[in-house]
């Protein structure tokens, strides 16, 4: 017998458990499309750009922006276009395009890719591309990776009949699949071994997924298409302005881009995963009755949609979040701006949801869902309280992330610091701080009988101001990213929000290149090795050892609901808060904080002058204790900016 140190028996654990990850990828980390009803885990989706290294597509010119956004350096003159977006007359210019932009070589197949297209013309090729034979309506094409293994292509169209212009393109990939295996390419007849073989220059508009992105994807029992919906920041009102399937480019720029809702649906359906849909913040009735009309009749029956009203209205870096506050004050539903949107998203998300009950007959087949502020606790009482709109939701959604102060941040000199920070009861964003936070709103909202869950989540690691990957202590948060150590931060994170009173968590996101932007993706690219892949293991590894764990969760049958209270719960929170259960004014909460600090400097320092007039605060910045000039400044700021204004009052009021 021998004796092992608590010390050295933690080390031993923690290795063993790295162990165990790293030989996951041996045991296969995937399930089919019937495990899945059993995970407890969804994926986000990207949007659909040049740039997604999660190649959804197997037509990779789908990933394109229109013809229009590539103005001045692939677009030139004055181009005319048909109904679909096709250049049909250039008029002495050029027509261009990016369909790829800056990917790794390993995202897409090695091979010679097909380009199909109808009419006459001429095309050219840029980047990393080059033509190895041109055909009437056909061109064979291959990639040449950069040194650093990258590939970014174009395409012009540099003539064109107008009495037959170019149009119908498509840029598809080697091989094709063996019958009723979606998910797995082969590279010729041989391999299907006698089962039929379907290649993608002759199926591509049945087959449309990538089979290693329906792999991927298949493993989770949510798809959340926000970001494939293209919604965000989206004016889109109108169903006849919607995205279609006719459409020659489904990417491009914020409120553009946008994949049809008929081919989200087949998304859904072939890998056997419940969508979660996000509805445009200006859709209109009708667009909501027929985006309903449409998931009814098209989605598997033994599927569930998840409904939302947009996405993040709280907000204030997207338009939806102004757009409901503007709204909400217009149809004078409070005298506070940011209330006022709080109260609208409210009020148009249970319409929403009528409208979808009205289609379907019942609410059978859809999950309604609301979109909360993980850290505002008054915003939940608010959105779910407001004219007893919790009885018509089913799950309050947030989005928990752990990361650092950007001052934290900063400090950071390795990859070592960088989980210390995650994991520090200091750092207010830590991962245990977090954990801290979920049960807190998990305590609210069981009062309401819906459910929490994650529309969102992970790491969020960023360093804003920054611009190169290299700058700032970017190197460190990409390299955490990829650290074994990210699997088990990962696995413990979702073990606490399991026991904080969690439910479904939709991770951020699908596979997406690690930058100064973030690192965001759960893989960097889509064939990406598990070995390699920290974020992705320490997800398939609480699948794994965690199956769905609430009541009805592993049925198709009807959504199982939880009992509602009789009363509304919100009432008493915001009678103890406000006045009459009407959110005070910006100005009122103002001239209290004003109030506040004036007595308590008074009988701090008699000798220091501290004069309120005219809402300027005067004050000898050198004698006053530190905490009370930050107080003091934070609220002279608030008086010039809504937005401050509205944090203050957020805190004021705080559960």
């Amino acid at each position: 017998m021998f004796f092992i140190s608590s010390a050295s028996r933690k080390q031993f654990a923690f290795l063993s458990f790295l162990f165990l990850l790293l030989l996951l990828p041996l045991f296969s980390v995937s399930v089919n499309a019937v495990e899945n009803r059993l995970s407890p885990l969804g994926i986000n989706t990207n949007e659909i750009m040049d740039i997604d290294s999660s190649v959804p597509f197997v037509d990779l010119f789908k990933l394109s922006a229109p013809f229009e956004e590539a103005r001045p350096w692939l677009t030139k003159g004055k181009i005319t276009y048909d109904e679909n977006g096709w250049p049909s007359n250039l008029n002495g210019g050029q027509a261009g395009t990016r369909f790829i932009n800056n990917i790794r070589a390993e995202s897409i197949p090695k091979g010679v890719y097909t380009v199909l297209y109808k009419g006459r013309g001429k095309i050219r090729y840029g980047g990393n591309v080059r033509l190895l034979r041109h055909y009437q309506g056909r061109d064979l094409i291959e990639f040449r990776p950069n040194k650093e293994r990258r590939i970014t292509a174009t395409m012009m169209i540099m003539e064109t009949n107008p009495k037959n212009h170019i149009r119908d393109l498509h840029v598809l990939f080697p091989g094709g699949i063996c019958k009723n295996d979606p998910m797995r390419r082969v590279r010729n007849q041989k391999e299907c071994k006698g089962k039929p073989y379907l290649a993608f220059t002759k199926h591509h508009k049945q087959i449309i997924f990538n089979p290693a992105y329906l792999s991927f994807m298949k493993d989770f029992r949510v798809v959340r298409l926000m970001n494939m919906s293209g919604i965000t920041r989206n004016n889109l009102s109108k169903w006849e302005n919607r995205p279609k399937v006719n459409n020659a480019n489904w990417g491009g720029k914020e409120g553009t881009r946008g994949v049809p809702l008929e081919i989200m649906i087949k998304l859904a359906n072939k890998v056997g995963a419940d969508p979660w849909f996000s509805l445009p913040h200006r859709a209109d009735d009708n667009f909501i009755e027929q985006y309903a009309r449409v998931i009814k009749q098209q989605l598997k029956p033994e599927l569930k949609a998840y409904i939302e009203y947009t996405n993040e209205a709280w907000n204030g870096i997207f338009t939806q979040a102004h757009y409901v506050k503007d709204r909400g004050v217009i149809l004078g539903l409070d005298k506070n701006r940011t209330y006022a949107g709080f109260k609208y998203y409210s009020k148009r998300s249970v319409d929403i949801f009528k409208i979808f009950e009205k289609e379907f007959g019942n609410t059978h087949r859809f999950v309604r869902v609301m979109g909360g502020m993980a850290t505002n606790v008054p915003m939940t009482h608010m959105i779910l309280g407001y004219e007893d709109a919790f009885r018509h939701v089913d799950a309050l959604a947030i989005a928990p992330y752990f990361h650092g102060t950007q001052k934290a941040q900063k400090a950071l000199t390795s990859v070592d610091d960088v989980f210390k920070m995650l994991r520090s009861s200091r750092n207010k964003y830590s991962m245990p701080r977090t954990l801290q936070m979920i049960k807190k709103q998990s305590r609210i909202i069981s009062r309401y009988g819906i459910d929490l869950i994650a529309y969102e989540g992970g790491q969020h690691l960023v360093s804003y101001k920054t611009h190169k990957s290299d700058e700032g202590a970017n190197p460190h948060l990409i390299a955490a990213n990829k650290d074994d150590r990210m699997a088990k931060l990962y696995l413990d994170f979702l073990e606490g929000w399991k026991a904080s009173g969690g439910k479904l968590f939709v991770a951020f996101s699908a596979p997406r290149d690690y930058n100064w932007i973030g690192s965001w993706g759960i893989k960097e690219y889509i064939t990406q090795s598990a070995n390699v892949a920290p974020k992705y293991r320490g997800l398939m590894y609480f699948q794994k050892t965690n199956r769905c764990w609430w009541y009805g969760c592993a049925t198709t049958k009807p959504l199982a609901r939880k009992s509602k209270p009789a009363w509304n719960p919100a009432a008493g929170v915001m009678a103890r808060r406000f006045k009459d259960g009407v959110p005070q004014s910006a100005e009122v909460v103002l001239a209290k904080t004003r109030a506040k600090h004036k007595a308590h400097l008074d009988a701090q320092a008699k000798k220091h002058v501290v004069s309120i007039n005219n809402k300027k605060l005067k004050t000898n910045q050198n004698k006053i204790d530190k905490k009370t000039q930050q107080t003091i400044a934070m609220v002279l700021k608030s008086i010039k900016n809504e937005e401050r204004t509205d944090k203050i009052i957020g805190s004021l009021s705080a559960e």
